[in-house]
């Protein structure tokens, strides 16, 4: 289980303090940086949940191409990925970096299972409970806990064959990373061969939605194919369909908003007449082959991790962050607006990786500059609040438990709730835009919230450990 407690040192996804003083080597202090860059993306994930639906640029791409909510996942698995070499270079033991990487793996798995239940994703429905039948397997902190137990062991287990003291050369960090960027290149040519190379027959669906129009029907989706990168015929939904079974799999997933399947798009709306049958079945963005290849982002976050452990002086990580994001997202585009490889969260493709991983590392560098070169943090207090009490956000604001508790109170009709209120009369009703109304409310009234909250509590040294 997780734990609150009162302490000064370290907290829940936080990073592990470290030295980023080049002219004082021995003197530790937090990175503050990547705290503000953790909430940044925990802040981010909040913005696409909750404004998502009201401005699609915001939320996910229904398929190829990359928005907002489209660089949250990756932005997470960098910031895990640059926590690795600080958590474990100060556990001595191999076997106890083994048990604590294991414990913290399951705690995330227990508690990705725990919040797809309940209220989580559904707080103005008042309801609470799942059929195990249809429980989703996947999810955020499961592709998390996946990534995060896959690369710290690599990092565990090739400890000893890394040099302490390396220069400041262009390579020197490759070369010290170098089984991290084997492992890396194993699993690209693996997830590349089974994404072109698999064959994907034809399939069936069945709905199960009682409210829909369509419960009980059977819908044929026609394949026959190898290689594609469609909604419905590519190797990473048919591995998830005959691994994980499609009752587990999420059943809203973006392409609904596709142009072939509504006419609202990228809106999502009632389905068009003569819509694909695939518009109708379930895809697991976080599924099996896509999480494999998600494991590259975390590996380039521990490469970035141990630029900022093994190279003392400002200049020369900065110079290394920066030359490294633009050539991840050189490659990325470039692979992408040459057909190649197109850019796809839902596939987690080569691309994706490329053009995320860059706009993280340049993200990070720029927070890096801002705060822990020029001291220009007061600026970005809230954000740094909530990276500091991430664990404790996600639940209550990311995954909507507070709000789901709040709307258990009501008066006479379940939407005279506060939050409806606030909604409707503090933002919609005075800018006279539900678009821009929602858009407010969770700046100010969750995000900007939740940070002051965060920030109290961090006053008070109280922080949510997992």
């Amino acid at each position: 289980m997780a734990e609150i407690k009162a302490e000064t040192a370290h907290h829940a996804l936080a990073i592990p303090e470290t030295d980023i003083s080049a002219q004082k080597p021995h003197k530790t202090q937090r990175v503050a940086s990547l705290d503000i860059f953790r909430g940044l993306t925990v802040a981010l994930m909040i913005l696409v949940d909750d404004a998502g639906g009201e401005w699609p640029v915001i939320g996910h791409a229904p398929w190829h191409g990359c928005n907002v909510a489209d660089f949250v996942m990756p932005f997470f698995l960098f910031i895990v990925g640059m926590a690795i070499p600080f958590a474990l270079k100060r556990i001595p033991s191999r076997s106890k970096a083994v048990k604590k990487v294991v414990f913290r793996t399951l705690k995330l798995l227990f508690w990705g299972l725990l919040l797809q239940g309940g209220f989580s994703h559904a707080p103005d429905k008042l309801t609470y409970g799942i059929d195990i039948k249809m429980i989703r397997f996947c999810g955020i902190l499961q592709r998390i806990a996946f990534a995060y137990l896959v690369v710290a062991l690599v990092e565990i287990f090739l400890k000893d064959a890394q040099s302490k003291d390396i220069s400041a050369g262009h390579f020197s960090v490759f070369r010290l990373c170098r089984w991290h960027w084997l492992v890396g290149a194993c699993i690209l040519i693996m997830y590349l061969a089974l994404l072109y190379g698999m064959y994907v027959p034809d399939w069936q669906f069945t709905v199960p939605n009682q409210d829909s129009a369509d419960y009980g029907k059977v819908f044929t989706v026609p394949c026959n194919v190898r290689g594609k990168l469609d909604p419905p015929c590519n190797a990473v939904g048919y591995i998830d369909r005959e691994v994980l079974g499609i009752n587990h799999m999420y059943r809203r997933p973006a392409w609904r908003r596709s142009k072939a399947c509504t006419e609202d798009s990228p809106y999502e709306g009632p389905f068009k007449i003569g819509a694909p049958s695939w518009c109708h079945t379930p895809f697991e963005p976080e599924g099996i082959l896509s999480s494999i290849s998600a494991i590259l982002s975390t590996i380039i976050g521990v490469h970035f991790g141990h630029v900022l452990v093994h190279l003392k002086g400002h200049s020369e990580r900065v110079k290394q962050w920066i030359m490294m994001g633009f050539a991840l997202l050189v490659i990325g585009i470039l692979l992408h607006f040459t057909h190649a490889i197109p850019l796809n969260k839902q596939l987690y493709t080569f691309s994706y990786v490329c053009v995320t991983s860059g706009a993280a590392a340049l993200v990070f560098s720029a927070f890096y500059i801002l705060v822990d070169i020029w001291d220009l943090k007061y600026m970005l207090l809230p954000l740094k609040w909530i990276g500091m009490n991430a664990m404790l956000v996600y639940v209550m604001a990311a995954e909507g438990i507070l709000a789901g508790f709040i709307n258990g109170w009501y008066y006479d009709d379940p939407h005279n709730t506060l939050v409806y209120w606030i909604q409707k009369h503090i933002f919609i009703g005075v800018w006279h835009s539900r678009r821009v109304g929602i858009l407010l409310y969770v700046i100010f009234a969750e995000i900007l919230f939740w940070a002051i909250i965060a920030g109290l509590l961090h006053r008070l040294g109280v922080y949510w450990k997992l």
